[in-house]
């Protein structure tokens, strides 16, 4: 005996109606996403973009159809690989977590910015595949010293300056992250990088050197970058 699968036959009226009604609310949900005024993309596990808002592709001057076919790599340089190795592994394990990375680009005006990245896992149904939803924060712009004065790399971007100067303040993480507008995680990550880059473990020695290489002002209270 034949078993048909659940669900109207794919010819009868209500299969027709169920199709309509996607089809309304696939092109909301596109709509949807070109009026957002932050930039987001998708791509597939790989990292080749197959979807774009105007938004993130303005930030090269270009349409949102020709990022598509693009690995998201070609637009933007993380800070460091290590942090996309935990998402290959995701997507590998079928992982579903918001995985913050920074990344670096140059805009289509030439200038050098520098921000933060969400990467989440996502997929439509459970055993579907997974997909890579991108949303991108954008934190700053490099600027090039005077002529007159010596080239001194800053040591910080301005988001973990304020991460540093609410942790020396003694805020919690939870207090830092609503602050900054960031996650715990994502907040939790700027000051594990810190400590990487500057060789030291816990908040007190990271605060430390933060005030010893002038990253915080030693005579502001409460503490300022």
């Amino acid at each position: 005996m034949d078993l048909q699968a659940s669900g109207p036959p794919s010819d009868s009226p209500a299969a027709e109606t169920w199709r309509q009604l996607a089809i309304t609310w696939r092109n909301r949900a596109l709509l949807l996403l070109d009026h957002l005024p932050f930039p987001v993309a998708f791509c597939d596990g790989d990292g080749v973009i197959f979807l774009a808002n105007p938004a993130m592709a303005a930030e090269w001057g270009m349409f949102s159809g020709q990022m598509v076919g693009h690995n998201a790599l070609d637009f933007f340089r993380p800070r460091t690989d290590a942090r996309l190795h935990p998402i290959a592994e995701a997507v590998r394990l079928r992982r579903r977590a918001r995985y913050p990375v920074e990344v670096t680009w140059r805009a289509s005006n030439g200038v050098e910015r520098y921000g933060e990245m969400d990467i989440d896992p996502v997929s439509d149904t459970p055993d579907a595949p997974l997909v890579l939803m991108l949303l991108l924060r954008t934190v700053g712009e490099k600027t090039e010293p005077d002529a007159g004065d010596p080239a001194e790399p800053t040591p910080v971007s301005e988001v973990e300056a304020r991460i540093l100067a609410l942790t020396a303040a003694g805020d919690t993480t939870a207090q830092i992250a609503k602050s900054v507008g960031l996650t715990a995680d994502g907040v939790n990550y700027h000051l594990t990088r810190l400590s990487q880059r500057w060789g030291v473990r816990g908040k007190a020695a990271l605060v430390a050197r933060a005030y010893s290489l002038r990253v915080l002002d030693s005579t502001q209270w409460p503490p300022a970058p």
